[in-house]
């Protein structure tokens, strides 16, 4: 391979490694995705102990802080009703049910993985980088 193809190969893979990077500061961590996946699942408006219930083991300061971030980056939209006491749910935007398919399929290779590694069941994953070409 010439020096140009490589450095063509090189910056056409660090444009494709930029999203997924991008994606990861959003969604990475232990609790993010738990919770977007409950929330996608549930399709509904939930409240925060029934998210906080559902998910287990998560804090209240800790998924206090990631719905917050999840607002932030628009994935969650958090609505307040004037009662006594006052009522907090929180539910996908359209916004964040773009991520369903991904949810999806990362759950898909994860019950794969999990087959592969415990039961040891190997079943080929098909992965296409796109042009990106792998150093092993």
């Amino acid at each position: 391979m010439s020096e140009t193809a490589t450095k063509h190969n090189a910056t056409t893979c660090k444009a494709h490694m930029l999203p997924i990077t991008d994606t990861l500061e959003i969604v990475g961590g232990k609790w993010k995705l738990p919770i977007l996946f409950e929330l996608l699942r549930s399709g509904k408006a939930m409240r925060f102990m029934e998210i906080q219930r559902n998910i287990g083991g998560i804090t209240s300061k800790m998924l206090s802080k990631e719905l917050k971030d999840l607002e932030i980056n628009q994935l969650v939209e958090r609505t307040v009703y004037p009662t006594t006491p006052v009522t907090v749910e929180y539910e996908m935007t359209d916004y964040g049910h773009t991520l369903g398919k991904v949810i999806r399929a990362l759950e898909e290779w994860g019950t794969r993985h999990r087959a592969r590694i415990l039961d040891g069941i190997e079943e080929p994953i098909d992965i296409d980088s796109e042009g990106c070409q792998s150093r092993d």
